[in-house]
C-alpha cells in the first residue's frame, strides 16, 4: 500500500481506540535515510518520534529503549510502536537494490540484510548452525543481524527468490525480538495506556516514485501484554 493511503488509515484506524494527541510514536527501522518517508508521515500525526531500531531495524534499543519511552508518553496515552525491516526495488524492477540520491548505478537496500544474508548463507554451506555473539563494539549490530538472520539460513537456501524472501525472514526474527521486549517491559506503559504494535516490510523505490508498505501485523495490547483488538 502507498505510504500515502497507510499513513490516514492508521491514523483513523487508532483513533477509535484512544489513539491521538497523547499517544507518543516510537520506531524500530533501518537507519538507512530513505526510511525516514514513512516515520515522517506518523511524526505529523503522532509528533516527534522515540527511536528504537539500528541496522536492518531490529530494535536494538531493547527493553531499557522500550522502558524509557513508556515513561515518556503524556499521562493517559498509549503508544503505537512502527517497526519492520525494508527492501529496495530499484527502476528496473531489482529486488534488493535501490536507486539513491546522486549515484548514477543503484546500490543494496538494505546493505545491512545483504550482508547478512551472504554471511548466513557461507554459513548454510558450511553446516554451520550457531556462530558466537559479538565480543567487540566496533561492528556489534551486524554482527547481532548475522546471528539473528541465522536461523532461516535454510529457509533462504530453499527461496526461489531470495532477495525477495529475505526481507520476509528479517521480519520474522524482529517480530520475535520485540514480542520478547513487550512481554518483559510492557508494565512500563502506565494503565490504562496500551500498546499498539504495528509491524511491516517497507518498500524503498526510486526518488521520483512513491514508497510503499506492506503490514503484516497491527494489534493493541494492553500494558499486561494482553491482546486487546487485532486491526
Amino acid at each position: 500500500m502507498p505510504n500515502s493511503q497507510f499513513a490516514p488509515i492508521i491514523e483513523s484506524a487508532l483513533a477509535s481506540k484512544g489513539f491521538g494527541s497523547n499517544s507518543l510514536l516510537a520506531t524500530s527501522l533501518c537507519c538507512d535515510e530513505v526510511n525516514r518517508t514513512l516515520e515522517k508521515d506518523l511524526t505529523g500525526m503522532f509528533g516527534p518520534n522515540f527511536s528504537m531500531g539500528g541496522l536492518a531495524g531490529f530494535p536494538f534499543g531493547g527493553v531499557t529503549s522500550f522502558g524509557a519511552m513508556a515513561h515518556h508518553i503524556p499521562a493517559g496515552g498509549s503508544c503505537l510502536i512502527l517497526f519492520g525491516p525494508h527492501v529496495g526495488v530499484d527502476a528496473d524492477g531489482t529486488v534488493g537494490k535501490v536507486n539513491r540520491r546522486g549515484r548514477e548505478a543503484p546500490g543494496a537496500c538494505c546493505g545491512s540484510a545483504a550482508a547478512a544474508a551472504g554471511f548466513v548463507a557461507e554459513a548454510f554451506a558450511a553446516n554451520q548452525t550457531s556462530i558466537a555473539p559479538p565480543t567487540t563494539h566496533q561492528d556489534a549490530q551486524q554482527g547481532f543481524v548475522n546471528t539473528l538472520l541465522l536461523p532461516y539460513a535454510e529457509r533462504l537456501d530453499d527461496a526461489t527468490e531470495p532477495d525477495v524472501e529475505l526481507p520476509f525472514s528479517l521480519y520474522d526474527a524482529q517480530k520475535q525480538f520485540m514480542d520478547e521486549i513487550v512481554s518483559k517491559a510492557c508494565g512500563e506503559v502506565a494503565a490504562p495506556g496500551c500498546i499498539g504494535l504495528l509491524g511491516g516490510i517497507q518498500i524503498n523505490t526510486p526518488e521520483d516514485e512513491e514508497d510503499y508498505f506492506l503490514p503484516i501485523t497491527f494489534e493493541i495490547r494492553d500494558n499486561t501484554n494482553k491482546l486487546v483488538k487485532q486491526l
